[in-house]
Parts: structure tokens; C-alpha cells; sequence
């Protein structure tokens, strides 16, 4: 019989990894509260769960692919108030694994790898990078850290929703420090991506010329060359919105501020990015953060 995985979010990434592992030959269980999306993933031939607790109950691996540590928390340990009733962990039996690739603050991990442990089950700290492409690709980036018995129980999993898994060690935590580090860059790139792009637009650069000279340029990275497409394009559908790296880059501040240490860059682009979810881009593509930038003409939607 096909092993039982369990996937708790069918957002972008988790969507992806969920065709990944119906590729491979999982038996994959799904929940999401949008019912149009999980209904067309049963239709792919996954399986539907009302509750992450019906989910657990038939998977000895749950991977939790949510926003923000909050809705971690409520998939695994029931709403507020709901006393675990609901939540995948009670529900799951012994020795099961939960994979929790939410980017979350690292201090949250740690004790969240305590309470999992606590209900005699094995947590693995598994941030993710790489986008939906890769994720539905198998080949995302995986941050991990947890102890060698949760990586034994789960390595085909691993194996099929990632192309390199980075095992950093049997504390809880370090994934999801390095991710924090990762969103740092990715938060930053972003930022000064758009502020390049505004000031070329503002200076009357052809946009389409900038990009690709930039792009064969020493000025290049990867989120230049991933996001100003869709600022040429004129199309802030969300792949990953503004409001994620309001949380993200405030994640990655909360844990600097906490040993004094300075982030200027980071402090900036973070302030970016709030100011273009106050102007109300926040649910928008997070390249949309160049819409802070007054008296430039952005390229209308192709």
C-alpha cells in the first residue's frame, strides 16, 4: 500500500508539493479551507480532509505549508479555545512526524519541536525556499534541523518533495534561523530591485532594455530577474505578497532586535514594504513594493 502523507495548506508551495508527492506514489491527504481548491485536488487524485485532526488520524506524516506560526498553531493544536480539538497532533499516533515548513520565528520552533515531542510524536523544523515552480517541480530548498530519528521516518517524503535537503543539525530552531537569514537576502533583493526599476523608469530608461541589461549585468541576482517580469507585465498577482515580507523581514528583525544587533538594510526594506501594504498593495505580488515610489509611470498589464 502507498504510505499515507498528510499536506495541511494548498497555497502556492503547498499546492506543489502535494503533486509532488501524489507523483511519487504517496497516498497524499489534504486540507485547506478554500473547499474549491481541495475539491480539485481530490480531483487529481488526492484526498480530502474536513479538519487537519481527520487528516492526522490517517497519516504517520503531516506536513504543515500555512502562512505564519499562528495558523501553525491552530492546524496542529486545534483554534483558540478549541482545547486540541481539531488539530492534526492529537490526532496522530505515536512516533508520527510532523515536517513544519512555515517561516516562522526560530524561538517559536524550538518550542513548538518541545510540544509535538511532549505528545510522543517527532517534529522536523523544515523551512522551504525555491517558489511554487520548484515545489511543484520536488525540487524545492529545504532548511532542516530536528533529530536523526524524525529525518529516518520521513526520508522518502523529504526525498520527494525536495531537490536538496539541508540537515543543519538535531536542534530545533537552526532551520528556521538560516530561513529568517534567506528571507533577509530575498526581503532585500526585492526592495532594491524595485528601487532600481523606479529609477530607471523615473530617469525614462526603456524598462524592457533595463532589465535585460541588468540581467546580463554584475548588478543581477535572482529576485531581480524573477520579479521585474512581473513589473514589466504590469501583473501583482500574488506568488508571494507584500504582506509576507511585512511578516517575513519582521520575523528577521524581532530575532536581531532580541541580541541588539544592527540591520539597517533590512529595517529599510521593511519599511518599504509596510508602506506599500498601508497604500493597500498588501495582498498584491510582493514586487508591487515599487508602487511606494511617487511620479513614476509603472507599465499597465499586458
Amino acid at each position: 500500500m502507498s504510505r499515507n502523507v498528510g499536506v495541511i495548506g494548498l497555497g502556492a508551495m503547498g499546492l506543489g508539493v502535494a503533486r509532488s508527492l501524489l507523483r511519487a506514489g504517496f497516498r497524499v491527504h489534504a486540507c485547506d479551507l478554500r473547499s474549491e481548491v481541495l475539491q480539485a485536488f481530490v480531483k487529481e487524485g488526492g484526498v480530502g480532509c474536513a479538519t487537519p485532526a481527520e487528516l492526522g488520524a490517517q497519516c504517520d506524516v503531516v506536513v504543515t505549508l500555512v502562512v505564519n506560526a499562528a495558523q501553525t498553531e491552530a492546524v496542529l493544536f486545534g483554534a483558540p479555545g478549541a482545547h486540541g480539538e481539531g488539530g492534526a497532533v492529537a490526532a496522530m499516533k505515536p512516533g508520527g512526524v510532523v515536517i513544519a515548513s512555515a517561516t516562522v520565528a526560530p524561538d517559536f520552533a524550538i518550542e513548538l519541536g518541545k510540544r509535538i515531542e511532549a505528545a510522543g510524536l517527532q517534529m522536523l523544523d523544515a523551512p522551504v525556499s525555491g517558489g511554487a515552480a520548484r515545489a511543484a517541480a520536488g525540487e524545492m530548498t529545504m532548511m532542516t534541523s530536528g533529530p536523526a530519528a524524525a529525518y529516518a521516518a520521513c526520508e522518502d517524503v523529504l526525498a520527494a518533495m525536495a531537490g536538496k535537503v539541508y540537515r543543519l543539525g538535531s536542534a530545533h530552531g537552526a532551520g528556521s534561523k538560516v530561513k529568517i537569514i534567506n528571507q533577509l537576502l530575498a526581503g532585500v533583493h526585492i526592495a532594491v530591485a524595485a528601487e532600481a526599476m523606479a529609477l530607471g523608469l523615473r530617469e525614462g530608461v526603456d524598462p524592457d532594455a533595463l532589465y535585460d541589461v541588468i540581467t546580463h549585468s554584475a548588478g543581477n541576482s535572482w529576485m531581480f530577474e524573477n520579479r521585474v517580469p512581473h513589473i514589466l507585465n504590469g501583473d501583482y498577482t500574488p506568488l508571494s505578497a507584500v504582506d509576507i515580507f511585512v511578516k517575513d523581514l519582521g520575523l528577521v528583525l524581532d530575532t536581531a532586535r532580541r541580541s541588539k544587533f544592527p540591520l539597517p538594510l533590512s529595517a529599510a526594506a521593511h519599511q518599504m514594504f509596510m508602506m506599500a501594504s498601508t497604500a493597500g498593495h498588501g495582498g498584491e505580488d510582493d514586487s508591487a513594493v515599487i508602487k511606494i515610489f511617487p511620479g513614476i509611470d509603472v507599465p499597465a498589464a499586458k
